[in-house]
């Protein structure tokens, strides 16, 4: 059975995971951190170090704060870990790519199955669209949400971007006079309203046509089983850097 870490354990995504291992025959949670504990059904400790539970795999969906002690203790368990959480900044992102060298890390901005497709999908009409459709990414949130854009429309507009070598420039937004829309442009758009789970529809514009792809999370639990499944992924692969498309492939 292999033993899950959940970090923000009191959390709503943490609930959804505890919810979808209680039956689960391959994986179990034996502990959680998190900075406001409660009774969950397993121990909830506030810091890593108090944690004297053996552990397989880290869970985290709590936030960038801290990230270095998660990290650390991955790398000290010889434990992997997949971060589920977004937000995260340059600096975060250069601590990844230095633990990445001792620890397994699952990193993606979104678990969904059905997003990382998507972001496939995205990619291949660019390729084939090309420079004559105008490419414009608008993302929905809950009014809770505190990073913009999220960081699945960055995902997908990189891999719109890819297609391009890398040229396009992101505007996020668009306010007063701002002339008419270069074509080495990638519109990014953040909507914040009620309780959005997630929505991303990215639009590629044409003379006289318009086609979209979209995608729609009707409920967090997508973002929890995408988590498990990475979780399993972990078990028994050397250090690096994953993401979902190891996964598909």
């Amino acid at each position: 059975m292999i033993k899950v870490l959940l970090c923000g354990a009191c959390g709503k995504m943490g609930g959804n995971v505890l919810e979808l291992l209680k039956n689960d025959s391959e994986a179990t949670v034996v502990c959680g951190v998190d900075l406001y504990p409660r009774e969950i059904g397993v121990p909830v400790y506030k810091q890593f170090s108090s944690v004297t539970e053996e552990v397989d795999v880290i869970i985290d969906f709590s936030s960038p704060i801290n990230l270095r002690e998660r990290l650390e203790f991955a790398k000290t368990r010889g434990a992997g870990i997949v971060l589920a959480s977004t937000g995260f900044s340059e600096s975060d992102l250069s601590l990844v790519s230095e633990y990445e060298k001792s620890v397994a890390i699952f990193k993606t901005a979104n678990l969904s199955l059905g997003v990382n497709l998507m972001q496939a999908l995205c990619k291949a009409a660019a390729q084939v669209l090309g420079e004559a459709f105008d490419v414009e990414i608008i993302e929905r949130h809950h009014n809770l949400k505190k990073d913009a854009p999220s960081g699945t429309a960055l995902m997908l507009a990189e891999s719109v971007n890819e297609a391009f070598g890398g040229e396009k420039k992101y505007v996020y937004g668009r306010e007063g006079i701002v002339g008419a829309r270069e074509n080495s442009e990638i519109g990014i758009h953040a909507v914040r309203g009620g309780t959005i789970v997630g929505e991303h529809e990215v639009m590629f514009a044409g003379e006289d046509e318009v086609i979209t792809i979209t995608h729609s999370a009707a409920s967090k639990r997508v973002f929890a089983s995408g988590a498990i499944r990475a979780a399993k992924f972990l078990i028994g692969k050397p250090a690096g850097r994953y993401e979902m498309k190891d996964i598909l492939n």
